[in-house]
């Protein structure tokens, strides 16, 4: 079984803007959920985004006026959020999410940790590690905005564990899931079409199965006033302010 850096680096790292599709299109998405959610430079003006990609949410929060430092382990997807920002105020850091806070001088107008980023953390000691921190590193108007998947309330059984991501001519993603108490391993299998031939790559890794309610409890027990709903593509989404 692979780490999450080593499955992101032999794997879903130099696919993963294919995987996403019209990363044009996911962008005005994503800024229109933001602005929605009342999103804007208040305090510092400065956003953090943890879990960064190529880039799709760390580019919106700079063109709606933050100064952005986006967090990336995968050095693919880092360098690739380099040439996508291009003038645009972010900072790409390629390093641990986990010592975010290295990175900032001073308190966070908002921090994001989207797209499913939280249950690649290693255990829930971590992402309570991480909670602490956010809440910490908040401005005193801040808010932290999470989505990630609910593996922990529904467990696929059967065929159903099996999930096609996407397809085209060239290639196929699918992934097959495979349930324990407190994780779910992920195995990634990738067919393309190399030189009129497909061939296939596998590799799997572990995510947590973190449950909506046990974090909106840590987030309100650090004081902040939390909001939970259900985003397109059925991510958890919670909305948490310091008031």
């Amino acid at each position: 079984m692979a780490t999450v850096s080593e499955h992101y680096d032999r794997l879903l790292g130099p696919v993963y803007s294919w995987m996403v599709g019209d990363a044009a299109a996911a962008m005005e998405s994503n800024r229109a959920e933001l602005q929605a959610l009342g999103l804007r430079p208040v305090t510092t003006g400065l956003a953090v985004d943890l879990g960064a990609g190529p880039g799709l949410h760390a580019m919106p929060l700079a063109q709606l006026g933050y100064t952005v430092v986006a967090v990336e382990g995968c050095a693919a997807l880092a360098g690739e959020l380099r040439l996508r920002a291009g003038a645009l105020p972010v900072r790409v850091v390629e390093g641990d999410l986990l010592h975010f806070r290295e990175q900032c001088e001073g308190p966070v107008d908002a921090i994001l940790c989207m797209g499913d980023t939280l249950t690649h953390l290693a255990s829930h000691e971590d992402v309570e590690r991480l909670l602490s921190d956010v809440v910490a590193a908040l401005a005193p108007s801040g808010v932290f905005v999470a989505t990630f998947r609910n593996y922990f309330s529904t467990e696929l059984v059967g065929a159903s564990r099996f999930l096609l991501v996407r397809s085209d001519e060239t290639r196929i993603l699918t992934c097959f899931l495979e349930y324990a108490t407190e994780t779910v391993a992920v195995h990634d299998l990738l067919h393309e079409r190399l030189e009129g031939r497909w061939q296939l790559r596998v590799s799997s890794y572990v995510k947590l199965r973190l449950a909506p309610e046990w974090l909106i409890r840590q987030l309100e027990a650090a004081g902040l006033a939390v909001q939970r709903d259900t985003v397109p593509g059925g991510m958890v989404r919670i909305v948490a302010r310091r008031v």
